[in-house]
């Protein structure tokens, strides 16, 4: 095969590349960086790989080993939940942490090679905020088995090629995964949030009236939509809030400063997102955050408004400016 035409061949597997990437990282960016490394290495090693094991196999083998590699300092990504209890109303939100901190969002993932649109519904319920951060809880090679059998769907022997393992290693390693997500679930239970669907008019309805109710600065109708247990929080900040009643009288303190805020819709994390913007003072609307809408059961039950994402509006097909 030509330089050209290895190249191409390979790229078929970036999107499945940057899904599992980012479960492994938590990063959108890192998981970019480290899929162009994997397909990188590919690209030189593929006249010394001559087909000896399967390809994609052989790509999660390099992916792993990047990704394991960006991690050695042992760091976690988290949510706010994660890091602290909820705060008060009220409350100061603290020092902003690094974006290293946080479990970053990510645009919606296209189907993986050769797959079918229908997947994207199913690859959306496994790319939430939530697992991704219970994923970051695991060991690498508990996260990594866990992806690949249970999110990817690779066959045991698949797995075992690609982290130079055997079979009986992959089953018994995916076991104590799988005990530690459930002992998470156990500990700190919350709705599992339902992926974006937009032949879903139910779903539809309810976003429509959060979108209503925010543009017009209408909280009393907007606090009507969460479920009494929601949660509020705001990185690159540690605070965050439970409950209704809580993030009511944040919503009714804040003094306006939503006032006039746009929303323009795209999906984060497999969930229904916004990108948020302000009144700019020369006229026009400018980037203030991304907000990631948790919905589950007919209510909202999460709302993560990323302060500093904006810089990433592209990536989500949010555009950088409002006339």
């Amino acid at each position: 095969m030509t330089d050209l035409a290895v190249e191409s061949w390979l790229e078929r597997y970036r999107a499945e590349l940057i899904g599992y990437c980012y479960r492994m990282l938590g990063s959108a960016a890192e998981a970019e960086d480290a899929v162009q490394e994997t397909l990188t290495r590919a690209w030189q090693g593929f006249d010394a790989f001559e087909g000896r094991s399967a390809v994609r196999s052989w790509l999660y083998r390099i992916a792993t080993n990047v990704c394991l590699n960006m991690r050695k300092s042992g760091q976690r990504r988290a949510r706010p939940m994660d890091l602290a209890s909820p705060a008060v109303a009220g409350a100061p939100l603290g020092a902003p942490l690094p974006e290293a901190a946080w479990v970053g969002p990510i645009p919606d993932l296209p189907p993986a090679a050769g797959g079918d649109p229908a997947e994207v519904v199913v690859s959306r319920e496994r790319i939430s905020l939530a697992f991704v951060a219970a994923l970051q809880y695991l060991t690498p090679r508990q996260r990594a088995v866990l992806i690949m059998r249970d999110v990817l769907s690779l066959r045991a022997d698949e797995v075992a090629a690609s982290l130079d393992t055997t079979v009986a290693a992959v089953k018994s390693t995916l076991q104590r995964a799988r005990a530690a997500l459930a002992g998470r679930e156990i500990v700190e239970p919350e709705p599992e949030p339902e992926p974006y669907r937009p032949a879903d008019a139910a779903q539809r309805a309810l976003l429509a009236r959060y979108v209503d109710a925010f543009q017009r600065h209408d909280f009393d109708a907007l606090v009507a939509l969460l479920h009494e247990d929601a949660t509020m929080s705001m990185p690159p900040f540690p605070w965050w809030l439970r409950g209704r009643e809580e993030i009511r009288r944040v919503l009714f303190g804040g003094e306006g400063a939503c006032r006039g805020a746009r929303l323009v819709p795209t999906v984060a994390n497999g969930s229904p997102a916004f990108g948020q913007y302000r009144p700019a003072g020369e006229g026009g609307h400018e980037p203030f955050a991304l907000v990631v809408v948790d919905v589950s059961g007919g209510w909202i039950t999460g709302l993560t408004t990323f302060l500093d994402a904006t810089g990433r509006f592209p990536s989500f097909a949010l555009p950088a400016r409002l006339p």
